[in-house]
């Protein structure tokens, strides 16, 4: 039962990045992190789950909000994360929040030869 979770935010072209990856890959669940712009703009589909942040907040504070909201939602063991799009910061909170979660993660992204885990 696979898992998606990726951050959906700054970054020319990234939005394109995580929405093929989103469709070429048959994900149970879907969990974006993204900020109002994303929310207002992003076009999701019926497994993909919009998780609001203020990227504007001190990275602790963002790593304890994004764990706050993904700590009921995320659980297993097969759970892919992409951080393609989005500022370091954003990725750092991100990473720390499932790290806090206790999951276990694999990195995932669109290659040349079609989505492929690193």
């Amino acid at each position: 039962m696979p898992t998606l979770v990726a951050c959906l935010s700054t970054g020319k072209g990234t939005w394109g990045h995580v929405s093929k990856l989103i469709e070429t890959h048959p994900w149970d669940k879907i969990f974006l992190v993204t900020n109002e712009f994303g929310k207002e703009n992003f076009t999701k589909n019926s497994k993909t789950e919009l998780i609001l942040v203020d990227p504007n907040q001190g990275i602790k504070e963002l790593q304890q909000d994004i764990y706050s909201k993904l700590k009921d939602k995320v659980k297993g063991t097969d759970v892919f994360l992409n951080i393609v799009s989005g500022s370091g910061k954003e990725h750092m909170a991100l990473l720390a929040a499932l790290i806090k979660l206790g999951l276990g993660i694999n990195m995932i992204s669109l290659t040349k030869d079609g989505v492929e885990e690193l």
